[in-house]
């Protein structure tokens, strides 16, 4: 089951809290253990050390609040900091080395408009390890003057660490992208964390990702109240942004940024990236959107329909499935979630009050 947290004072004080939940040898393996085995296979090389160290030296600076959110569920759990930190970069450091197994994958999605209003919809392909450390977690401090979030992300990891919302109705989540070109500068599952603590809007949360320094990976999808919508590829020379009544991505870069992305080899996330991309490409516009609609998509297999693809992922052991899904919607600030695959329809709704 996924653990519900309530989580108030500072960005410290709030990882800490995460302590509360227990489940610490199984946080241990899901974290310290998965660098422990890096380091055993030689992705924490020399290189390797010298980029963290520039990376903490960054982050320190940039997001404070972040750092000592990850100080707390440190000294929360009695586990080394260190080897959190390490944890956040593992696949930068797979990148580093030419690309290997995507453990975290995804497919996104957001709508500006439709009968339940804007929508974000996420479902979460990531390690398996994570099922039962998955957290739902309210957040109120004093850096949060968004004015609270709801986060769904893992024990031992920032707030947002897959998605969530914020008080102002601004809704965000993540993909995964392998890519060749890495730079010191934002890791995203800070970034995330941050934009919800601190924008209000996608016009806000776009600027502030545009005027930033980002170490490269993956993407993000917006929509608020409003009905603005983005799709923004965090490129290290660069980020692109794309924007419309529909805007969707998978694990691979688009346009300007395609060339960097790395698709490694005998990965079933990575392999089926362009499929889920191209049937998101087909079945979004042109339809009206509802969450319940959100949620029957999000469980769509091959076999679901002609042309369809693998949006809802299944795995085993340690391998990257979907582990859970979520749909937001901006105008009511709420979380439809489903811990593990969407096509077991076992559903709750989650809300934050505006």
């Amino acid at each position: 089951m996924s653990i519900d947290l309530v989580l108030s004072g500072s960005a410290y004080a709030r990882g800490r809290g995460q302590a509360a939940a227990g489940q610490g040898p199984q946080l241990r393996a899901a974290t310290v253990g998965r660098v422990e085995t890096a380091r055993a296979e030689g992705l924490l090389d020399e290189a390797s050390r010298g980029y963290l160290a520039a990376q903490r030296d960054f982050m320190a600076l940039h997001d404070p609040e972040g750092m000592s959110e990850l100080l707390g569920i440190a000294e929360g759990f009695a586990l080394p900091e260190p080897e959190l930190f390490a944890h956040l970069h593992l696949g930068t450091f797979r990148d580093l080395k030419g690309g290997a197994e995507l453990v975290d994958g995804c497919s996104a999605w957001a709508v500006a408009a439709g009968p339940d209003g804007p929508l974000v919809v996420k479902n979460r392909d990531y390690s398996g390890l994570h099922l039962g450390i998955q957290t739902l977690a309210r957040h109120t401090g004093p850096d949060v003057t968004s004015g609270g979030m709801l986060c769904l992300g893992s024990l031992g990891s920032p707030g947002a660490y897959s998605s969530g919302i914020n008080a102002a109705g601004l809704a965000l989540a993540d993909t995964q992208v392998s890519v060749a070109t890495h730079r010191v500068g934002w890791l995203r599952y800070f970034l995330m964390t941050r934009l919800l603590a601190r924008c209000k809007t996608v016009a806000e949360a776009v600027a502030f990702v545009r005027g930033s320094q980002h170490a490269g990976g993956g993407t993000l999808v917006l929509a608020d109240p409003s009905g603005a919508t983005a799709a923004v590829e965090l490129g290290a020379a660069g980020v692109t942004v794309a924007t419309g009544a529909e805007v969707w991505r998978t694990n691979h870069y688009t346009g300007s940024l395609a060339a960097d992305t790395l698709l490694p080899r005998d990965d079933s996330i990575a392999a089926n990236s362009r499929d889920r991309f191209g049937y998101l490409s087909r079945s979004l516009p042109g339809t009206s959107w509802t969450r319940a609609r959100a949620r029957k998509l999000m469980a769509t297999h091959p076999e679901t329909a002609p042309g369809a693809a693998p949006i809802c992922q299944h795995g085993n052991a340690d391998a990257a499935e979907t582990i859970s899904s979520a749909v937001y919607s901006c105008n009511l600030r709420q979380m439809d979630f489903c811990e593990g695959n969407p096509c077991t329809g076992a559903w709750r709704t989650i809300s934050l009050p505006a």
